[in-house]
């Protein structure tokens, strides 16, 4: 990996940065797609690289189940397999330890699965997931981690931040003695709860490997938590990562995070998001998510966004089009798709080009007025820019501030 910080914004820890990779050069701040089966659902690869989209995400245990790795191995690996030639990032397989936690038992050794397809026991070490890792062959590797739900308090959060850097050591140990540490770039991932101690501890264990690791992941977050924590624990840990290692925030994907994210110093993220609500009918622009199953879009015959020029808009397709067969037909989830992953790569390259251009503050301030309109700002988006010296309400006396997380959503026409 060739990291290079390009640009600083004069006034947040925002920063425009090159990160060169085996299958080309990825511009960040970016969010990356989530292909958890090999594939972004709905999408070709062809599709997906004609977006603009040059890195993308598989998850090492469902491809671990499904094809498998001796498949993985004669297609020359997952980039053969999935017919994509950009970079590829692959999770270790330690989320799973949360969302299918009532088929797993976490020892030293490793995680212990029971195959949801069949129930058939799996053991999944930090090495075992380093070797599928390298089986898979994406561009940059992650760390295998003893996640625990971000909900969780006492003892169980210490004892997974210990076990999470024992880990490390050992994937960094197999990874160094496989010979591909210069082809496939491990990421350490920072663990400790919602415990300001804890991630502090974290952070100096996995600092001082920092010359043995590529770049690093905040992790353990997005799981429920209150956002006005969620802020704090990501602006503590990108203040003490390294400057000249890209630092990604796992599981972001609503605009609003993503944004905050960046300001705080975030390089990456990813989730389902996107693709996930496309499928449910929600198309996410400037001015808030759209629910186009929603009878009030039934005769609105322009696009989504009309100066979008993802595929779905740039050809004209209607929201009343996709409202009569939102959820209905698959035709319509791919086209929202489609829109939606577009929505998330602009908003990431418009903030690229206003750090650069020296307004990231003020783009900042401009997404969230038309984003949020007169409904408000949530207030932990508030407190976050404000650490960071972006006062949204500069200007502003009348706006409403919001408690909670303050995600806006049209659930009702009257919305």
């Amino acid at each position: 990996m060739q990291f290079e910080v390009l640009a600083k914004c004069h006034t947040t820890r925002a920063r425009v940065s090159r990160m060169r990779l085996a299958h080309g050069v990825t511009m960040l701040p970016t969010f990356m797609p989530v292909a958890t089966q090999a594939a972004i659902k709905g999408l070709t690869p062809q599709q997906v690289e004609a977006l603009g989209i040059n890195l993308i995400l598989n998850n090492t245990y469902h491809l671990n189940l499904r094809p498998g790795i001796q498949v993985l191995k004669e297609a020359g690996g997952a980039h053969k397999f999935q017919g994509w030639s950009h970079n590829l990032l692959t999770d270790s397989g330690g989320f799973q330890l949360v969302s299918l936690s009532k088929f797993t038992k976490i020892t030293e050794e490793g995680a212990l699965f029971a195959s949801p397809f069949d129930g058939q026991p799996t053991m999944l070490t930090p090495e075992e997931s380093i070797s599928i890792q390298h089986a898979i062959g994406a561009d940059i590797i992650m760390q295998l981690d003893d996640v625990v739900s971000s909900l969780t308090v006492g003892p169980r959060v210490e004892e997974a931040m210990w076990r999470t850097v024992r880990w490390l050591d050992r994937c960094i140990k197999f990874h160094q003695k496989s010979g591909r540490d210069d082809v496939q770039n491990l990421f350490a991932i920072v663990q400790g709860g919602l415990n300001p101690d804890l991630r502090d501890k974290c952070l100096d264990e996995m600092i001082a490997r920092k010359d043995r690791v590529a770049g690093y992941a905040i992790g353990g977050l997005s799981g429920g938590e209150e956002k006005d924590i969620f802020w704090r624990v990501i602006k503590q840990c990108a203040n003490k990562l390294p400057e000249d290692r890209p630092r990604y925030s796992m599981g972001i994907g609503f605009a609003e995070d993503l944004l905050v994210c960046v300001a705080l110093g975030v390089d990456m993220a990813d989730c389902v998001f996107p693709t996930r609500t496309a499928r449910f009918g929600v198309a996410l622009t400037r001015t808030g998510p759209l629910n186009l199953r929603l009878s009030k879009h039934a005769t609105e015959f322009r696009p989504i966004e009309d100066d979008c020029p993802c595929p779905t808009c740039a050809n004209g397709i209607s929201r009343a089009t996709l409202h009569h067969n939102a959820t209905l037909e698959t035709a319509t989830a791919h086209a929202i798709t489609q829109h939606n992953l577009v929505f998330q790569a602009r908003i990431m390259g418009g903030a690229r080009d206003a750090i650069i251009n020296g307004t990231f503050p003020e783009y900042l301030k401009s997404f969230f007025a038309n984003y949020f309109g007169d409904a408000g700002y949530p207030e932990w988006c508030v407190n976050a820019l404000k650490s960071v010296g972006v006062d949204l309400l500069e200007g502003r006396p009348d706006i409403k501030v919001m408690p909670g997380d303050g995600a806006r959503w049209e659930y009702s026409d009257a919305a």
